[in-house]
């Protein structure tokens, strides 16, 4: 047996909470990551730096869904596709700027279902917190097929 062959096997739990942690800490100014199930509606893991109280957590489950698969945003995907079906959903980046933050969501390539939502700072730099949380989520959608 080599030392891969020994290596141990993460759950799904733990792929989670570690990548949720590796996107807090990876990518520029991220005060909040967390991974929400579009299946469910559910938050399954977050890593803040700021204290939050539950009912926030849960609304950011709820707009991440409304976000990317409410009625009105399946409407614009049916539009923009031309009104050919499709089973992926369209829209897999969205980036939403406030005052003092900048928000990133971010669909699994490997489990549509999954979402990446990602708070920063204002000032972080564009170009790099795409890079660095696609970089992230990559690597977890590869640890889900090992």
């Amino acid at each position: 047996m080599t030392a891969v062959d020994e290596a141990p096997t993460r759950s799904m739990s733990q792929i989670v909470t570690d990548s949720v942690a590796t996107f807090r800490v990876q990518v520029p100014e991220c005060i909040t990551a967390a991974l929400v199930d579009m299946s469910t509606g559910m938050l399954l893991a977050v890593d803040t730096l700021e204290e939050r109280p539950d009912d926030d957590l849960d609304l950011l489950a709820a707009a991440t869904f409304d976000l990317l698969q409410g009625r009105n945003v399946r409407i614009i995907e049916d539009v923009f596709r031309g009104g050919a079906a499709g089973d992926r959903p369209y829209f897999q980046e969205m980036l939403v700027n406030t005052d003092d933050l900048v928000h990133l969501f971010l669909r699994s390539a490997r489990h549509p279902d999954l979402v990446a939502a990602v708070a920063c700072r204002r000032q972080a730099n564009i170009g790099m917190l795409f890079a660095q949380a696609r970089m992230v989520m990559k690597q977890m959608d590869a640890d889900f097929g090992a």
